[in-house]
């Protein structure tokens, strides 16, 4: 069995709240705790659950805290010692977030963009916790891990202003899950660990229900990457997945003749993203409409969700796991 890798420290700037086009936040301290805002020159001290307010002002950021108020073109979060810490994130009334890292909020084209700097092992448990089917099995979470990691270690520009977001356009992200939870320890026990082809980190791509058998990259129209993506058969997904029906009209589904991923997303941000959750379905005219049939969530490339809870609930390891949904890929630690 392998052994998990002592690496080097890797940290992520990861965007977050960025689908909300926030014009305002609000920055909290942790009962008992302190955090320190720092706007230019000039720091203010956060403690003990209280909250600092920050607002768009021209080109710039204004923070008030109680009677004080300083604006600069940068706020930044962190403790004393201007090293990660935990804190919480808010958006009056929509959502509140609990993070762990360096905060960095700025002004950009009429909102805040607010980028939490954080440890690859934060983001990567991170995102096993929000990712991940409710219930999946620790091997399962392992295999779920080792994919989330290789995807961070070797995606390069997903975004100009930080490396990536926290939504499904890279990995949804929320807070990092307790210590003690499924996910926080299957990133311990396979920590440093990644999928590498001929060598080389692959940016290892996940699908929550592929419906009974996983795609290439040419299947759903994406261009050849660093990993030629085999189609695998997937058994408890060819029998369990979610169903679905959509009726569009003729121009509508003319989109999706192709199966091109790109084509389904383009609808989806006109229709909603639960128009057509997922790339495997049927087309079907039925006189003024076209009746979409589908079985699974989402584009049906690598690792799949629904059916590696099944493989780890039959008694399968994460690198069983792993080595059936990435073909020819070993489980190892990056050469750089």
């Amino acid at each position: 069995m392998l052994a998990p890798c002592v690496c080097a420290a890797r940290e992520l700037r990861i965007g977050v709240f960025g689908l909300f086009h926030p014009e305002r936040l609000v920055i909290s301290a942790l009962p008992a705790q302190t955090v320190i805002v720092t706007a230019g020159t000039q720091q203010i001290v956060v403690s003990d659950g209280g909250g600092a307010f920050l607002y768009l002002e021209g080109n710039q950021v204004r923070v008030r805290f109680n009677d004080e108020s300083l604006v600069a073109s940068e706020v930044d979060v962190a403790d004393r010692m201007g090293r990660a810490t935990d804190f919480l994130i808010s958006i009056p009334g929509k959502i509140t977030r609990r993070f762990r890292g360096k905060l960095a909020v700025k002004c950009q084209i009429d909102e805040l963009e607010a980028v939490v700097e954080m440890d690859l092992e934060t983001a990567v448990a991170s995102a096993v916790a929000a990712e991940s089917v409710p219930g999946a099995p620790l091997e399962a979470l392992k295999a779920q891990a080792v994919a989330t990691r290789s995807y961070y270690l070797a995606s390069l520009l997903r975004h100009t202003q930080f490396d990536f977001c926290d939504t499904t356009h890279c990995q949804f992200i929320r807070e990092a899950p307790s210590p003690h939870s499924l996910a926080a320890q299957a990133t311990a026990a396979t920590h440093g660990l990644v999928l590498l082809y001929e060598g080389t980190t692959i940016p290892a791509l996940f699908t929550g229900s592929c419906g009974g058998r996983t795609r290439t990259l040419a299947e759903i129209g994406l261009a050849p990457g660093p990993y030629p993506y085999f189609s695998v058969p997937c058994n408890y997904c060819l029998h369990h997945a979610p169903h679905w029906l959509a009726r569009l009209d003729p121009k509508e589904a003319a989109e999706l003749a192709g199966h091109s991923e790109g084509s389904r997303l383009r609808l989806g941000r006109i229709l909603g993203w639960d128009a057509v959750p997922g790339n495997n379905y049927e087309l079907q005219r039925e006189g003024e409409v076209v009746v979409v049939e589908g079985r699974g969530k989402g584009h049906g490339v690598g690792l799949c969700q629904l059916g590696t809870a099944w493989m780890a609930n039959q008694g399968f390891g994460f690198q069983g796991i792993l080595a059936h949904y990435y073909p020819n890929t070993v489980v190892g630690t990056p050469s750089n």
